[in-house]
């Protein structure tokens, strides 16, 4: 890889940008709260998914948004 590729690279996942913290942020938000249950609500009652498959994507959902959210501290970007 050359540097400047290298450089494209990291400008993509630049979370120095506010508008990148803001959008992490709320995306960590919506996982850990909107998927377990909104989405199981929406799979269960209106797609008529199985209970346990919408349970555990719910489930899925939390704990990535849950590592997203630790991600972000970790870095720094929340306090």
């Amino acid at each position: 890889m050359t540097e400047k590729e290298q450089k494209n690279k990291k400008a993509m996942l630049n979370t120095d940008s506010k508008l990148w913290k803001t959008l992490l942020i709320v995306l960590a938000a919506v996982l850990m709260f909107a998927g377990p249950t909104y989405l199981v609500y929406a799979f269960n009652n209106i797609l008529e998914i199985n209970y346990f498959v919408s349970v555990g994507s719910g489930f899925a959902l939390f704990i990535i948004g849950l590592v997203l959210f630790l991600y972000l501290i970790k870095k720094g970007i929340i306090s």
